[in-house]
């Protein structure tokens, strides 16, 4: 309990620091949003020949990758003038190891890059074998803070942590400053935590270290991923309001754009994402 208590002030007080500073300018809340780091997924850029290049031109930050062997990647997105801010591993409960045995060696290799582990948590019985994931974690944290890393609970749907309400349950047990979680909206979407984002939002806030978004629709009986994972600016979700809230809440961290299995021409989904990025946050800043 004394941990848990020491973690989350410690959470709490970065999350005070970031709103202290974003008004120590005398800019809104609403001025900031247009300043979040907007990077995209990699399973956008199939298909695409020199994704760097192109990122840079259509006006994105970086990118988030699978993998951990990522020295080269971090490199030719770095000579682009992008960053690789994130990288998506994973651990299962129902194996042993329940990790990649390289993960320590790999994870040492990413000291210095701030790159954010994006980490799924896999197996198990939902909800009834805490600790354990805990362990998992913990472990996987303690790898992270000692190459100066952080680590997000990625909540995927029928995961072991599937939605950001299971992330924060595991995160408080892990008691570790350099762990968090993430919200993603698709992922809430369908394991139909739409109508809860108000509270999700607020109760993640001191503990958020990643968000990603797309465009989608309300969540409806038998809607599929084609309809929760679109590219911005179609669908009819409030993805600028989501927008609003997050940065209400306190949030300045990196967004990413999520585009599995999103259909059409990769550059063109993309050049259409960036422009209503660049919509929302224009009517974010009016506002």
């Amino acid at each position: 309990m004394k941990y848990q208590l020491i973690w989350r002030g410690i959470q709490m007080l970065a999350v005070l620091c970031a709103a202290f500073l974003s008004l120590g300018d005398g800019a809104s809340a609403a001025d900031q949003a247009s300043a979040f780091p907007f990077f995209v997924f990699d399973n956008g850029l199939n298909g695409i020949q020199d994704p760097p290049r192109w990122l840079k031109e259509l006006g994105y930050q970086g990118v988030g990758v699978r993998a951990l062997d990522i020295g080269g990647l971090i490199q030719s997105y770095e000579q682009a003038g992008l960053k690789v801010f994130s990288t998506y591993v994973g651990c299962r409960l129902d194996q042993t190891p329940p990790h990649d045995p390289g993960c320590k060696e790999q994870i040492a290799k990413l000291k210095g890059t701030d790159v954010i582990l994006w980490l799924t948590v896999l197996g198990g019985k939902r909800g009834q074998e805490d600790a354990k994931a805990a362990a998992v974690v913990r472990e996987i944290a303690d790898l992270a803070a000692a190459a100066n890393l952080r680590v997000a609970l990625y909540p995927h749907t029928g995961f072991y942590v599937a939605t950001t309400a299971d992330a924060l349950r595991v995160s408080k047990q892990v008691a570790r400053p350099n762990l968090g979680v993430s919200i993603n909206l698709c992922h809430e979407l369908m394991t139909d935590q739409g109508p809860q984002l108000d509270t999700t939002i607020r109760e993640a806030a001191p503990y958020l270290f990643l968000v990603s978004i797309n465009g989608a629709d309300p969540k409806q009986p038998g809607y599929s991923w084609d309809r929760l994972i679109q590219p911005l600016g179609r669908g009819d979700f409030d993805v600028a309001g989501f927008l609003k809230k997050l940065t209400a809440a306190g949030y300045r961290g990196p967004i990413g754009l999520q585009c599995y299995a999103v259909k059409g021409d990769a550059v063109e989904n993309l050049r259409q994402s960036i422009r209503a990025w660049q919509e929302y946050s224009a009517r974010l800043a009016a506002e």
